[in-house]
């Protein structure tokens, strides 16, 4: 029991009853001349501002008259206070504002109990108030917590539905607009980024998305990633060099390879990097040493032997028919240096030409196709892409 009386405390709540609906309007009107982004809200918010304050005013008065001599749950706070209105609430006012709400709702209620009851009450009183103050705010922080939880898991199913659209080719108005909805601004090239999922995704999905948009937004990028799987997909918007951009979030992936798609021009057409990301992941294992991330376009020779029809093509279109539309002698010239072990007299003894017009026509080639012939990688496939051209019959 409270050191005031019991006849004391009766009296106090009945005038603490008798005065609620006052202290409430009071408060309200306090906000409506000292909070202005209160006067900024609609008709129908205000509403949902006054029901909490009047259930709270009216918890705080049944608190009191039970005794007052234990600290309220903040179960019951929650349900006595915000269980009045809709959790829309939590998205229209921030925790800030609320912060200030309750303020200003204690300090009128403590400058209006000051005139309404009898100054031998008033100690204990103030006291009560600022306890019941105390677990409001509480209560409230616990309030934005679970929205912020709720809203946590809803972002991430409709990121994921994003992510599966893209992934089945798939992307129509709704996608674009679930992404937009998780923060996706639709700007500039875009790249599907795809590896092995890190172990604590299974039971915290949610943070490791969280970390991703981190990393992203850090450089300038978007992202929308999601679990398929055992794989972490991430879409990066904004991309420049996608394997350089990549970089920003290769770190939170698992172990093992981690490849990076070809640019696409938007979202809708995604589902083209992420294609190739994929047949370019499965083929990976056949490139151990391969750099972490690793683009799409230098698992070439892998995807090609790993029966990936994308990546033939490719081989065909961007390396052999350039070289054979050139000029016809750079692949004879390349034909017959893989054919003399790389030597470049042993070459130009075999076309009747000099040294110095192979490592000409060989430096075309590197200009044409990006690739090396003397780096053995690089040899690897233009010999497969001229293996595929002769059998394409291009």
């Amino acid at each position: 029991m409270s050191p005031m009386g019991r006849s004391s405390r009766s009296d106090a709540t009945q005038q603490l009853r008798a005065a609620s609906g006052s202290l409430g309007t009071a408060a309200i009107a306090r906000m409506d001349a000292d909070l202005p982004w209160f006067r900024e809200l609609t008709a129908e918010e205000r509403s949902w501002v006054g029901m909490i304050v009047q259930a709270g005013v009216k918890g705080f008065v049944d608190w009191f008259a039970d005794g007052g001599g234990t600290d309220p749950q903040d179960d019951e706070v929650v349900l006595h206070v915000f269980g009045v209105a809709p959790r829309a609430m939590a998205g229209v006012i921030d925790l800030h504002q609320t912060v200030d709400l309750i303020k200003l709702t204690i300090d009128e209620v403590e400058r209006s109990v000051e005139r309404l009851l009898d100054p031998s009450v008033l100690p204990d009183v103030h006291a009560a108030v600022l306890r019941y103050g105390r677990e409001v705010a509480f209560a409230t922080a616990e309030v934005y917590a679970r929205a912020a939880e709720v809203r946590g898991r809803w972002d991430a199913r409709l990121e994921a539905l994003a992510v599966d659209a893209v992934l089945r080719a798939e992307t129509d108005e709704s996608v674009l607009s679930r992404a937009s909805a998780v923060g996706w601004s639709s700007r500039g090239e875009v790249a599907v980024v795809v590896g092995p999922a890190p172990a604590e995704a299974n039971g915290a999905q949610n943070g490791v998305f969280e970390e991703v948009r981190r990393a992203a937004a850090d450089q300038g990028l978007d992202a929308l990633s999601a679990v398929q799987g055992h794989l972490l997909v991430v879409i990066l918007g904004g991309v420049t060099v996608p394997e350089k951009d990549a970089a920003a979030v290769v770190h939170l992936f698992g172990e093992g390879a981690v490849v990076v798609g070809p640019a696409a021009s938007d979202l809708a057409q995604a589902h083209r990097s992420a294609s190739v990301a994929l047949g370019a992941l499965r083929a990976a294992v056949g490139w151990p040493d391969a750099p972490r991330p690793v683009s799409a376009h230098d698992l070439l020779p892998e995807r090609i032997l790993a029966g990936d029809d994308v990546a033939r093509a490719e081989a065909v279109d961007d390396i052999f028919r350039p070289l054979s539309v050139a000029r016809g002698e750079l692949v004879e010239t390349l034909v017959a240096y893989f054919a003399n072990g790389a030597g470049i007299e042993a070459t130009a003894r075999a076309l009747f030409v000099h040294a110095n017009t192979v490592r000409y026509r060989l430096g075309q080639i590197a200009d044409l196709t990006g690739l090396t012939p003397a780096v053995p990688r690089d040899a690897l496939t233009l010999q497969l892409a001229l293996i595929l051209g002769r059998q394409n019959g291009v």
